[in-house]
């Protein structure tokens, strides 16, 4: 009997604990977001602005549901879209993060990210205070911050390195260079 016991314990211990998952099964960007994220993987600049896109996207979508009367459930979907937003935002604080070091050229993007935190933030705030969403509406008030932080300070950078590090002008009558691809 004894060395069932063992057994026995690790079954049940299995049974009762919630299984883990590298990875959340709601993402917070559908496969047609994931899919342009992908197609300006190389275009910082045209990256950024996929990032403003999603994330007008989930501030419009929160604007709307306290446009119309309201409905069952619109707290939690309130809070759903908080997160989403969180999540993505994070996400491009994160690019942000690897362009600058690496001198990646954003300086057309940086302004509108810039005024889109404005308006982010304006409607982040506008739903009425809820226990359901108050603390996630403040982790996606951080997380704006932190993108207008970035934005503000990378303006600068990119001005002073591009400044003393111009890119370089691209002749048309050259030809590329074989196995590499034009732009």
């Amino acid at each position: 009997m004894r060395p069932r016991l063992p057994f026995l314990l690790a079954l049940t211990i299995a049974l009762l604990v919630p299984p883990l998952h590298a990875q959340r099964d709601d993402s917070a960007l559908s496969e047609g977001e994931v899919e342009q994220l992908r197609e300006s993987a190389y275009f910082p600049n045209d990256r950024v602005m996929v990032f403003i896109k999603l994330l007008d996207t989930r501030t419009k979508a929160i604007q709307d549901m306290y446009a119309r009367p309201r409905r069952p459930g619109r707290e939690q979907d309130t809070h759903d879209l908080y997160e989403q937003f969180t999540s993505i935002a994070d996400e491009l604080d994160d690019n942000l993060d690897d362009y600058g070091p690496h001198h990646r050229d954003i300086r057309k993007a940086l302004p509108k990210l810039l005024e889109a935190t404005d308006r982010w933030a304006t409607i982040v705030k506008s739903p009425p205070d809820n226990e359901t969403y108050n603390v996630s509406r403040k982790i996606a008030l951080e997380a704006i911050r932190d993108l207008r932080e970035a934005a503000t300070q990378m303006i600068e950078e990119q001005r002073t390195w591009f400044a003393a590090h111009p890119p370089a002008k691209e002749d048309p009558n050259q030809r590329p260079e074989p196995g590499m691809t034009p732009r």
